[in-house]
């Protein structure tokens, strides 16, 4: 292990800043960086002078796209900061980012409390298991209310939050916070702080809250219950322990509170990061696969080489690869293995990051995020590893396309180069793909949204300087099975000279959520149909799920048993019995009854009271399915589960019924049955 401290394992935190689209996070980040001296000048989101939102793009649309690593340091620790996109549009590089983290910094409105997206980014990090902090953002809007934002953390994502700061004064009048554990305050004036006793006024309801945290706390840890039984109180010393064993565990979520854009509450923030949030040492070894063994790799700079590619990014002067070493050290002029794709490529150059600037060093160790330069192939989710010692690490999950347009250029001559930028695009980002349309003989390109379409056609604009046409969005159906069938028998005979091919095959098709997918399972006892020919019959049948017989789409919703078959000496192979799954399944499908499914999304709409009812009769119209509506405020807040379809071209519809004063977030909500 390095041993100066700055640099060592225990001083390093990989954090990412998750929120929903217009919570904070790109503030926050210019914050941090501003305070520990990462910057020289305060970044603003609406001047478009953003460290961190360096892209034309996110400049002019005011929102972030793509998530830019940058690093700073504070108190002796160095973090790697990760800001990530907060529209549902750019879930996948969100998805990304929290697959190569060891902790993440969630930050909610003060006044929306928990909104869709942060919903949605929560349960992406549960599912990484990455431990989190809550920050409460915008404490000095009107209407915000600290005790209402922790209420809806612990409702909505079913936590329990552990509230560690009680503000000074409300709304224009948020000045600072009480720390409830050392109990002090911190009251910042412009970008002075200082630290001092709590408040006259504030001190009794600072004993309450403390007792508060105390109690919570000594019912979720064991050495804090000891002591609070034992002395009827934690000590300051004693709660910050048990809080970094909590969050690490993820069985609380300590919360703080402030107001980034007015500089208040960054620096018990960054102080939190570090005491509670783990170093690269604290997570468990990162785990990976190698012949069929499942293999670990502690966090040691002097194992071998262990790292995981999270972003791919062209360059005006080249390739850059973003990656996260979780093993080893690398170095400048390495060989380094693509497991996956089974080549070796050389390191040209390491590249500490701060967002679009860079600066070289001359190895990176475990902990660290950087990017390479000097990798031809290797794509988002490789594993790179020592030759000698190779390994595959589990790559972020990709999330499947829901809307497509087809692309073409205007001129002729400039077919080849829009084929090179769709490629170069896809490389960059997963969640895009392209496809050449069977019928019509267009260019699809598909991905997670409106928007997310909208900015990959810009790029090819602003990047490539190609002219683009490009057609109305279309909606990716599925088809699912209603009721199914049993006992179908396949019997697949070829005989046409030399070897023949004979498989004999016997499926049930039950429906499943379509949440599920597709699941195959056998329940052939008795050898009859031998285990690889098994593996074929599934192959086959997922062969068949690409297209169903409704209409071409993807079929998903359902349960496939392999319940009986039977073989011959010479002519079966595993060949025969992946024919007959795929025919199999086709003719049971068309048997079976089949619906046709279309993506949904929840659609969260804030609208002046006086306009809800015209904004839910619109809604209602566009076969939206009302889920909910709550007064607050002289709003109204329209919960609906709405088709995509009809939500292209929403929000020119919602500003016309409500004279521009409304707004509306969607989120992701699988599918559902066309109706």
């Amino acid at each position: 292990m390095r041993t100066n401290l700055h640099d060592s394992l225990t001083s390093v935190r990989n954090l990412g800043i998750l929120a929903h689209v217009d919570a904070g996070k790109t503030t926050i980040t210019e914050r941090m960086l501003y305070i520990t001296g990462a910057t020289y000048k305060r970044g603003e989101v609406h001047d478009g002078t953003t460290t961190t939102d360096f892209d034309s793009q996110e400049r002019d649309r005011g929102i972030t796209i793509f998530a830019a690593a940058v690093s700073c340091s504070w108190d002796g620790h160095r973090i790697n900061l990760i800001d990530t996109p907060g529209h549902v549009d750019f879930s996948d590089e969100v998805e990304r980012s929290l697959r190569v983290l060891d902790g993440a910094i969630a930050v909610f409105d003060g006044v929306a409390g928990v909104e869709p997206q942060s919903e949605s980014v929560w349960r992406q990090a549960d599912r990484y298991g990455v431990p989190r902090i809550a920050f409460v953002n915008k404490l000095d809007r009107a209407g915000a209310d600290l005790d209402a934002a922790v209420e809806s953390i612990r409702e909505r994502l079913r936590v329990v939050p552990l509230v560690v700061q009680l503000p000074i004064g409300q709304e224009d009048g948020f000045t600072g916070v009480v720390d409830l554990l050392r109990l002090r305050s911190w009251v910042w004036s412009g970008d002075t702080v200082e630290e001092g006793p709590v408040p006259d006024a504030l001190r009794e309801e600072a004993r309450r809250r403390r007792r508060l945290l105390e109690e919570a706390v000594a019912e979720l840890h064991p050495i804090a219950l000891e002591e609070f039984c034992a002395e009827s109180a934690i000590s300051a010393r004693t709660l910050t322990a048990a809080l970094r064993d909590l969050t690490r565990t993820g069985e609380g979520v300590v919360v703080l509170c402030g107001s980034a854009y007015r500089n208040r509450g960054i620096e018990p923030l960054l102080d939190a990061a570090v005491s509670y949030l783990p170093s690269p040492l604290d997570v468990p070894a990162v785990r990976g696969t190698h012949d069929g063994e499942v293999r670990e790799r502690a966090a040691d700079p002097a194992g071998p080489v262990a790292a995981l590619v999270f972003k791919v990014q062209s360059t005006a002067t080249g390739r850059l690869t973003y990656l996260r070493v979780y093993s080893g050290t690398m170095r400048k002029g390495d060989a380094v293995l693509d497991t996956g794709a089974r080549r070796t490529e050389r390191i040209g150059r390491i590249l500490r990051v701060q967002a679009d600037r860079h600066t070289e060093v001359d190895r990176a160790a475990a902990g660290d995020i950087v990017a390479v330069v000097g990798l031809k192939a290797a794509r988002t989710g490789a594993t790179l590893c020592a030759p000698e010692a190779p390994l595959l690490l589990e790559p972020p999950t990709v999330a499947d396309p829901v809307v497509s347009v087809a692309v073409e250029a205007r001129k002729s001559t400039e077919v080849d180069r829009l084929a090179a930028a769709l490629a170069r695009l896809v490389e960059e980002d997963p969640s895009l793909v392209v496809r050449a349309d069977a019928e019509t003989g267009q260019t699809v390109l598909s991905g997670l949204g409106e928007l997310h379409l909208e900015v990959a056609a810009e790029k090819i604009r602003r990047a490539h300087g190609l002219d683009v046409a490009i057609g109305r969005p279309q909606v990716a159906h599925r088809e699912t099975v209603a009721r199914g069938v049993s006992g179908l028998l396949y019997r697949h005979v070829k005989q046409d000279g030399g070897a023949g091919q004979f498989a004999h095959v016997v499926l049930d098709v039950d429906p499943l959520d379509a949440a599920d997918g597709a699941v195959f399972h056998s329940t052939v006892v008795g050898g009859r149909v031998p285990r690889e020919y098994v593996r074929a019959v599934e192959a086959g049948c997922r062969d068949a799920l690409a297209d169903g017989p409704l209409g071409g789409h993807p079929v998903t919703g359902l349960r496939i048993t392999l319940t009986d078959g039977a073989t011959h000496p010479k002519d079966s192979s595993e060949l025969a019995f992946r024919t007959a799954g795929r025919l199999a399944l086709r003719e049971a499908l068309r048997a079976s009854l089949m619906v046709l499914l279309e993506p949904v999304v929840e659609v969260t709409a804030t609208v002046p009271d006086d306009a809800a009812g015209g904004v839910l009769g619109d809604l209602a119209a566009q076969r939206g399915r009302i889920s909910g509506s709550t007064a607050r405020a002289g709003t109204v807040v329209i919960t609906a589960i709405v088709p995509l379809a009809e939500v292209f071209g929403y929000a020119t519809r919602l500003r016309s019924r409500t004279q521009g004063r409304g707004t509306f977030t969607t989120r992701a909500a699988g599918y559902a049955p066309v109706r």
